[in-house]
């Protein structure tokens, strides 16, 4: 029986998701000649030797390497290429195709609880992921604006009332991630209502700080983990079609 690898790039990821979910499917789905690791690498440059192994199937891409996976691939799919961010690649007869499989699981978590008064948006931070985000609400039309250090809206500005007129909140940096739980963004929490829905990408802790302060305001709130079980879903059927 032919040998399958699979693995997740990044850097510092011993506490990936992905591993312990691939490693589940695997178990359940008997499939002993699949081996799921991780390629931490201290930067990209490092990347060549696990992209040369001939078992290598799948790959998931995390932070930093979204973007600086990209010159080491022969093909992105269209949403990859619209988006400029990778995040899972699939090996197949000699060719190294980038897909972007965020999109897709952050479409399925912003559909759960999407009403028609959520017309407009608020992106926080702008690394990779709120790429895919931007995909996805333009996608539905929804107006967005993106908030980040480097943005002509940043946290210092954003005011009470730009929060009020944008009834979805999309939460996109590390802030708050375990294990600095108690750290979370200024932000007016108190513009926040009861038809806001506030999604948070992070999944380790289940409720961040930020997701908390606004459920107590009333929102609806989601936080990262149907979009991280989607996305690795998508990848798997992108391995296996």
């Amino acid at each position: 029986m032919e040998k399958k690898d699979f693995g997740l790039l990044g850097k510092n990821i011993s506490y990936s998701f992905s591993k312990k979910y691939f490693e589940e499917k695997f178990r359940k789905l008997f499939l002993k000649n699949h081996n799921y690791n991780f390629f931490d690498i201290p930067d990209i440059d490092h990347v060549s030797p696990f992209l040369q192994n001939p078992n290598l199937v799948g790959m998931n891409v995390t932070i930093p390497y979204k973007q600086a996976i990209i010159p080491f691939l022969d093909e992105l799919s269209d949403e990859a290429l619209q988006i400029g961010a990778v995040n899972c690649v699939s090996f197949r007869n000699g060719k190294k195709t980038g897909y972007n499989t965020d999109c897709f699981g952050f479409e399925k978590s912003l559909l759960i609880n999407k009403k028609d008064h959520h017309k407009k948006a608020l992106i926080l931070g702008d690394g990779g992921a709120a790429k895919a985000v931007r995909y996805i609400l333009d996608k539905h039309q929804i107006e967005h604006q993106t908030v980040s250090r480097k943005s002509e809206l940043t946290f210092e500005n954003l005011s009470a009332d730009l929060v009020k007129d944008s009834l979805l909140i999309v939460q996109t940096t590390p802030v708050g991630t375990f294990p600095n739980v108690e750290d979370y963004l200024e932000f007016p929490f108190d513009a926040i209502s009861n038809q806001h829905y506030v999604i948070d990408l992070i999944y380790n802790p289940s409720e961040t700080v930020f997701l908390r302060r606004s459920a107590e305001r009333g929102a609806t709130t989601l936080n990262g983990f149907y979009m991280l079980e989607q996305q690795a879903e998508k990848a798997w059927q992108i391995w296996n079609s």
